[in-house]
This record gives structure tokens, C-alpha cells and sequence, in this order.
């Protein structure tokens, strides 16, 4: 692909001067519309050492309101950020909704310096470029305009630049080692990037080569782009903002899962309280163990408790912490989400959330709340709940990849243990708080949350990230179970390590 390229394209001085007054005058324009429509722009620059990327994204924002977009300059990943999957970094980056981010170098080093410098084996790089897909998939779906612009000089050119930085005692640091070695793999790093190009451009997210020998030429390339981008995004958004107010809002449908996981629960499962406190202690003591396993192995850990209200998830948590050492984990209550959490993709408050490698994250709720509390009270559309599953499976996948030993845990009662508990915690003074009037309407809708459990366990239950039903009408069986779960899950991935 890149061998195709005619680099001599060139632009004059007067053609340049009229035609980026014009680009920057609708430029400016079209990002007040962006950002007045709630869209969330990201523009990705790749290219090779010395291609003229700082020069091009200083072209490019000249223009625009500095309130309104963010440049991440994305260098060698720090010690923090290595203990994370490696989207971790660039998710946390992510702009809101009605900003701008501009990446110079991104999410793409995985498949290309990590690969050809030797820190990233084949399976890594193919679960690479299939976590990047889902990545740029669901951003787009939600709303966002990807654009990924690759900077492209030849080698003759490269080693020009590189001579000209290095005869200027100003400049001479910026060309590195690693930079002279990149120059000297041109050949092998032209046939990564155009695998790169092929097998991630789409037409949510696509890519485009700039001829960057000229600058006039690339920088009014790169206007022309984002400008047309730009403006086709906001027509688009305006003719659905149309549809949608002229259209009756619809009622989500139920899902199409007749199978029930719930239905085959046995629900009279118990434990006296002698043997739930021996095998409690025998349990907890284990976990505390393996604590500090999961800590010297660098394994992350990540549960989510889910379950009917007043199911006992938070018992269930208590007991699983009470022997974890405080610094190693950290419990995630999940409400609504606040302003700035709406104001992202509904996925980028958890991953914000993740823990570091050899740490434990334990979430009180989830983003199970998309398929559920959200499906059930039209917090979002159905379109949206309905892609959440395949968007839930890959972002589990992804964290699989990084080695998460990810546990979900679905907290089962029935509808009588539920009144029993719901009357009980009113009786009693100390525990009346944890009774809400939120809690019975959402007994009232009992029928409709049952059919869209139905339909995420089945929907979410894969080999690297499986469900497992807890029977709760009995709390002490309940905790056990859980706790043992979670002991079993981790021996499991240490004796795969070879411990």
C-alpha cells in the first residue's frame, strides 16, 4: 500500500494561503456545531520518526477554541500503566461528549513498535488488532467520529530530517536511538504498518495516508479531512435528531431468550452455622493466601456482584474482604451515573475503574446496569441495549487478554425471601436506610427483571468470564459459596502459571 503512495505531490505557497483561510474559517465553524450536538471527536496521528507530526496537530488546532480539545502526546507507557490492559491508558483519555482528542502516537503502537521490537508475540498482536476493532467499533456506534491519519515520508526523506535535527545543537536530542533503529528496519516496519492499514481501516474509523514530504500539502490534506469528516458527522446527527423528535419514543421489547439459567437454581440450599463457620474460616484464610500469590504474580483480579435487591451482595463482600489486606483491593459501589460519566461512553466508568495487575476490584453493581436497571427503565434505547452484550463480551475478552481472572456473581433469591427481608429491614431501626422506595418499585417490575437476567446470563456467560448463579436464600450457603468460588477461580490460574 505504502509503496504506492506518489510522495511529490506538492502544494504552492499562494494555493496553501487561500485555501487554509478557508478550511480554518469552517473549521472553527463546524466545531462549535460539534460541540453544541454533544459529539466526541478523536483523531489519531501515526507515522514515521520525523514525518512532521507535532508540526501537523499544531496546524490542525491553530484554529480551534483550545477550551474545546486536548493533544495527548502518548510516549512509552509508565511503570502504572504497564500493569493495566493496554486500552487502559487511552480509555482513561477518552474526550467527552462535545470535546476533541487529538492522540500523536496511540493505541496502534501495540501492533507496531511492540511488535517489531520484539515486546509483543503473534497471539498478543492478533488479540491486539481484535480489541482495537471492538474498541473503535463501540466509540463509533455511541457517537464518536474516529478519524486515523498515518504520516508517510520515505526513508531517503527520513534520514534527511534526522541529519538536519542532528546538525542543530537545538534539535539534536530529539532524533534517539530508537529512532536510527527505526530508520534502519524501513523495509520490515513498511510491510507492519500497511498489515496496520489493511486490517484496521473501516468505515467508522478510517485511515488516511498523507503524502507528508510537502507540508503545505499534508496540513491542507488533514483540514480537508476533519473539515468534510466533520461536517458529514453533523448532518447526520441533525437528521437523527430530527427522526427522533418527530418519531414516538418505543417500548423496549423483551429479549428472545426463552431458556432460563435461573430456572434449574435450587434455592433450598443450606448451612448450619457450625460448618459455614469452619469452611467460612478455612475459606478466608485461603484468600489471604493467595493474596499475596496474586500481588508477587502480577495477576489482576475483577468480581461483580449482582443480584435481586436485599439478595445479600454486600454480606457476600464483607466476607470475601475481611481477610484481604486493605491495600491490595478496593470495593466499587456502582449508582447512576453522575454528569461526567453520562457524558462518555457508558463503558468508561468501569474501565477507569479496573485495577492494576496483582490488585483486586470488586464491584458492588456493574455495567450489567446497561441490559438491566437501564434496559427495564428506558435509560437507554433499545438499539443500545441490545448492542451492549457483544460490547460487554469484548470488553471482557480484553481484560482476559491482559490474564484478569474475572469472576461475576449473580446473588439468587426468590420473590418471598425478597418480602421477608424488604419487611425486616423496615422493622428494624438500624437497617430501615437500606430500604428505599426505589427497592419496591423495582419488586413491582420483578417479572420484566427476570426475563432480562434470563437473557444476560446467557448472553455473558463465556469461557474467560463466566457467571455463576449463588443460591441467597440462605445467606450463610451464599457466602460460602461465593468466597469459595473466588478461591478456586485463582488456584486455577496459578496452577496454569505453573505455581
Amino acid at each position: 500500500m505504502l509503496k504506492d503512495i506518489d510522495l511529490s505531490r506538492k502544494l504552492a505557497k499562494p494555493a496553501y494561503k487561500a485555501s487554509k483561510e478557508q478550511l480554518e474559517l469552517r473549521l472553527t465553524s463546524l466545531e462549535r456545531r460539534a460541540r453544541e450536538l454533544g459529539i466526541p471527536v478523536l483523531i489519531v496521528f501515526e507515522g514515521w520518526n520525523a514525518a512532521g507530526k507535532g508540526t501537523l496537530i499544531n496546524k490542525l488546532i491553530l484554529p480551534m477554541d483550545p477550551r474545546g480539545f486536548t493533544v495527548h502526546a502518548m510516549r512509552e507507557p509508565t511503570e502504572e500503566e504497564q500493569l493495566r490492559p493496554f486500552l487502559w491508558r487511552y480509555w482513561t483519555r477518552l474526550p467527552p461528549r462535545g470535546r476533541l482528542a487529538i492522540f500523536d502516537r496511540s493505541w496502534y503502537r501495540r501492533v507496531l513498535d511492540d511488535r517489531i521490537e520484539g515486546r509483543a508475540d503473534r497471539l498478543a498482536v492478533e488479540q491486539a488488532f481484535d480489541d482495537i476493532a471492538s474498541f473503535e467499533r463501540l466509540l463509533a456506534t455511541d457517537g464518536t467520529l474516529i478519524l486515523k491519519f498515518f504520516l508517510h515520508i520515505s526513508k531517503n526523506e527520513q534520514a534527511q530530517r534526522f541529519e538536519e535535527l542532528r546538525d542543530n545543537p537545538a534539535t539534536a536530542w530529539r532524533v534517539t536511538d530508537r529512532d536510527l533503529a527505526q530508520h534502519e528496519r524501513y523495509e520490515t516496519t513498511v510491510q507492519a504498518v500497511d498489515q496496520m492499514l489493511a486490517r484496521s481501516d473501516a468505515d467508522f474509523a478510517p485511515w488516511v495516508v498523507v503524502e507528508a514530504h510537502d507540508t503545505r500539502f499534508a496540513a491542507i490534506k488533514i483540514l480537508t479531512t476533519v473539515s468534510n469528516a466533520l461536517a458529514r458527522h453533523i448532518a447526520a446527527k441533525e437528521q437523527q435528531a430530527e427522526r427522533d423528535r418527530l418519531e414516538l419514543p418505543v417500548t423496549p421489547l423483551p429479549g428472545n431468550i426463552t431458556t432460563s439459567m435461573l430456572d434449574k437454581v435450587d434455592l433450598s440450599l443450606t448451612l448450619d452455622r457450625d460448618t459455614y463457620h469452619k469452611r467460612l474460616n478455612a475459606a478466608q484464610r485461603r484468600i489471604h493466601e493467595l493474596h499475596h500469590e496474586i500481588y508477587t504474580r502480577r495477576i489482576p483480579v475483577v468480581l461483580v456482584y449482582e443480584g435481586w435487591d436485599a439478595a445479600g451482595k454486600g454480606g457476600n463482600i464483607r466476607r470475601l474482604t475481611q481477610s484481604l489486606d486493605p491495600r491490595g483491593y478496593e470495593v466499587i459501589p456502582i449508582a447512576a451515573p453522575n454528569d461526567l460519566e453520562k457524558a462518555h461512553h457508558y463503558l468508561w466508568r468501569f474501565w477507569t475503574s479496573f485495577p492494576k495487575a496483582g490488585h483486586i476490584a470488586i464491584f458492588d453493581r456493574s455495567w450489567y446496569g446497561r441490559v438491566m436497571v437501564e434496559r427495564i427503565e428506558g435509560f437507554c434505547s433499545q438499539a443500545e441495549w441490545r448492542r451492549a452484550y457483544r460490547e460487554i463480551n469484548e470488553m471482557e475478552r480484553n481484560l482476559g487478554n491482559f490474564g484478569t481472572v474475572l469472576l461475576k456473581f449473580w446473588i439468587h433469591i426468590d420473590q418471598a425471601t425478597q418480602l421477608q427481608r424488604f419487611e425486616d429491614r423496615q422493622a428494624n431501626p438500624h437497617k430501615a436506610w437500606k430500604i428505599t422506595d426505589e427497592d419496591w418499585r423495582n419488586r413491582d417490575k420483578w417479572d420484566d427483571y427476570r426475563v432480562a437476567v434470563d437473557e444476560l446470563l446467557l448472553r455473558t456467560s463465556t469461557p474467560q468470564a463466566p457467571w455463576h448463579v449463588i443460591e441467597s436464600n440462605c445467606k450463610l450457603h451464599a457466602r460460602v459459596k461465593a468466597i469459595e468460588t473466588v478461591v478456586a477461580a485463582i488456584e486455577r490460574r496459578l496452577e496454569i502459571q505453573g505455581l
